[in-house]
C-alpha cells in the first residue's frame, strides 16, 4: 500500500515522503497514530502543490539573496573607532558592528551570523564575506579609522 508520511518514522522515511508498506503495518500502526495517509488522487496532489509551493518560496529567497549581493558587493564601509599611539583598537570590531554599518549604509537587512571577518584589532582595511544563501557570497570592503 502506498502512503504519504504526515511524521517522521523511524527506519521508514521523512515527513512528505511516498513511501510503500504492507497494509497491515498502515492500517495497524501509521493510521490509528496519524503518522501516514492512503496515497489517492486528493492527497497526491496536495502534496505536489505542498512540493511546489516550497519550491517557489526557495527560489523567492535565491532571488532576494542575489539581489542583495549586487547592491552590496564590491563595496566599501568605514568605522570610526577609538585606539592608541602603536596603531591599535581599544577593543575590536566586531560582525555586530560591521552588520549595523552595512543596515545603515545600503539599507539591506543583514544578519551579523552571516558575516566572515577575521579578528580585526588594528586600523586598516579588510575584507569581509556575506554569506547571504549558499553558494551566494559578497565581498565588502571594511575601513577602519582613528
Amino acid at each position: 500500500m502506498k502512503v504519504i508520511l504526515l511524521a517522521d518514522v523511524k527506519s521508514k522515511g521523512k515527513k512528505g515522503e511516498l513511501i510503500n508498506v504492507s497494509d497491515g503495518y498502515a492500517r495497524n500502526f501509521l493510521f490509528p497514530k496519524n503518522l501516514a495517509v492512503e496515497a489517492d488522487n486528493a492527497s497526491m496532489s496536495e502534496m505536489k502543490s505542498r512540493k511546489a509551493a516550497a519550491e517557489h518560496h526557495k527560489q523567492e529567497e535565491i532571488n532576494a539573496a542575489k539581489a542583495t549581493a549586487q547592491k552590496i558587493d564590491g563595496k566599501s564601509i568605514c568605522l570610526k573607532a577609538k585606539g592608541g599611539a602603536s596603531g591599535r583598537l581599544f577593543g575590536s570590531i566586531t560582525s555586530k558592528e560591521i552588520a549595523e554599518e552595512i543596515n545603515r549604509s545600503f539599507s539591506v537587512d543583514i544578519d551579523k551570523k552571516k558575516l566572515v571577518v577575521a579578528d580585526i584589532k588594528n586600523f586598516g582595511e579588510y575584507s569581509a564575506d556575506v554569506k547571504l544563501y549558499p553558494g551566494i557570497t559578497a565581498k565588502i570592503a571594511v575601513k577602519v579609522e582613528e
